[in-house]
């Protein structure tokens, strides 16, 4: 895709984070951004930062719903006209053991993270394959590369999104549709503040607040870094993009070591555990 001027960019999850930057900078690129979030106010705020002028469409979605996102592909094709875009980004988080998550933290999950993406996907790829030019965005992880402790929903999601981008990608071979799946590492964003978390790899009981900290202050990748990245790949028609220095170290790691990396991670743990005085 040579330029995304005039195009319609659609986004999901851009009341904050990730999703917001790439709204705003595919804006400053001339596009037409529609996007959607359950959160009213991180919409309103993401409007109000819109360049003047841009051509927009924003919508309250549920991204865990499937009759919500399909409604939301038709509002806006019949209010800005085809997507030639489509960035699949909504997502949240959980931090529960296998043997105590439940059902309903895992369903909560995975109807955003996994049929939030497969539900976004299909509902305007018809829209997609009518564009001369097309592409797909679909947001994975690390945690699609590699998992750990009280992580399982969250890995499970992540590798999930990634086998069906991948078979995605192959299905839409020599079409006009491209594929990328993005793989971040840890992005400045409030997804451990809004996500669900009840102990930590250690089995400590979480405070959310005081994760949501820590996490912030580790991650050494800006939403408005990770969208360039994005944009990048979307124009280069990549099929693949790793997002922050510790996305790349991740993936060398698994690649070196497919089935020892749980070495290296709870090596990891123990330094955190040393660092916390424990």
């Amino acid at each position: 895709m040579k330029s995304i001027r005039g195009k319609v960019v659609v986004v999901t999850g851009a009341g904050s984070g990730i999703g917001r930057s790439l709204v705003l900078k595919a804006a400053g690129a001339g596009a037409h951004v529609a996007f959607c979030d359950i959160s009213d106010a991180g919409l309103a705020e993401t409007v109000a930062m819109l360049p003047p002028g841009t051509q927009h469409f924003a919508a309250k979605v549920d991204c865990g719903s499937r009759e919500a996102i399909y409604a939301f592909a038709a509002d806006v094709e019949r209010t800005l006209g085809r997507a030639a875009v489509v960035v699949n980004n909504a997502g949240v988080s959980l931090s529960q053991t296998i043997e105590k998550m439940s059902d309903d933290d895992f369903k909560w999950l995975f109807d955003i993270n996994f049929w939030g993406v497969v539900h976004g996907t299909r509902a305007f790829l018809p829209q997609l394959m009518a564009e001369p030019e097309g592409h797909v965005v679909n947001i994975s992880s690390v945690f699609g590369i590699i998992a750990v402790p009280t992580q399982a929903a969250y890995n499970a999601s992540k590798f999930a999104v990634r086998g069906f981008t991948e078979a995605l990608r192959q299905e839409l071979a020599g079409t006009s549709v491209g594929v990328t799946c993005v793989h971040p590492g840890g992005i400045r964003t409030g997804i451990v503040r809004n996500g669900r978390h009840y102990e930590d790899p250690l089995g400590v009981p979480t405070d959310v607040a005081k994760a949501a900290k820590q996490f912030e202050l580790a991650a050494r990748t800006s939403p408005d870094q990770a969208a360039d990245v994005i944009l990048d790949a979307i124009l280069r028609r990549r099929p693949r993009a790793l997002i922050g220095p510790d996305a790349y170290a991740i993936d060398a790691v698994q690649r070196l070591f497919p089935t020892g990396y749980d070495a290296v991670t709870r090596f990891a743990l123990k330094l955190g555990q040393r660092a916390r005085g424990k």
